[in-house]
């Protein structure tokens, strides 16, 4: 599903790929024959998919809503949407920010065109889009309570890099949240690869100086899962 299209774009990351990363020729025509952690890194969906992202039946199917209200945001929150695609959550979340703001955050350009085109379109002003790369957000330093990535972290490219900008960007007692299809079950009719088990988000957040808070089993078919800094 999902948001963003993470790939390579330096020269300059081989190191790090041979260190962290593992380039397979045998892979699942699913991923993109790169694994971390042991984990193969999915196929990104790209702009022209956006309708997906927007369909109706969307709250009835995964309740977005309620991931909305886990957050317990408050007025004068920063979010950061990680992955936004069309910014179908960042909208949701623009009202309840009223003196705060959503940093709708893609690395597809066409994802932040619709961004703009919905924030003039449904008048809201708190919504700032933010052209990232396959490895870096370009989060400032101490500029967000919130990291959410829904349906989109399997996704990323370089899942190390983005994650220790994100750390980088959390304001002292941030959170930082993952929404991911459940990989332990096998009757959730999504691509394997785009799924993923609490252990190996776990692991992979630990990576990055992350510590599982709890998991919110309050989704059809989703893990919602909230992470802190170590302290």
């Amino acid at each position: 599903m999902i948001c963003g299209c993470w790939l390579l774009n330096s020269q300059n990351l081989v190191a790090d790929t041979i260190t962290v990363y593992e380039q397979r020729e045998t892979h699942s025509p699913d991923g993109i024959g790169k694994y971390y952690m042991g984990r193969e890194i999915a196929r990104f969906m790209s702009h022209t998919g956006a309708g997906w992202l927007e369909r109706p039946r969307r709250e009835a199917e995964e309740q977005p809503s309620k991931i909305i209200s886990a957050l317990n945001l408050q007025p004068d929150d920063v979010v950061a949407d990680i992955g936004a695609g069309t910014g179908y959550l960042s909208f949701r979340i623009a009202p309840i920010l009223t003196k705060g703001q959503v940093l709708a955050v893609d690395i597809q350009p066409e994802m932040l065109e619709i961004i703009k085109f919905f924030r003039q379109e449904k008048n809201i002003h708190n919504v700032e889009t933010v052209l990232a790369t396959a490895t870096d957000t370009k989060l400032p330093p101490n500029s967000i309570d919130v990291a959410l990535m829904v349906d989109a972290y399997h996704e990323f490219a370089y899942p190390q890099e983005i994650m220790q900008g994100i750390v980088k960007a959390l304001k002292p007692g941030g959170r930082v949240v993952l929404v991911e299809y459940r990989g332990e079950n096998p009757f959730i009719m999504i691509k394997r690869l785009h799924k993923m088990t609490q252990k190996q988000v776990r692991k992979e957040m630990q990576a990055v100086g992350l510590v599982w808070q709890e998991t919110k089993n309050i989704l059809p078919q989703q893990h919602l899962m909230i992470f802190t800094q170590v302290k």
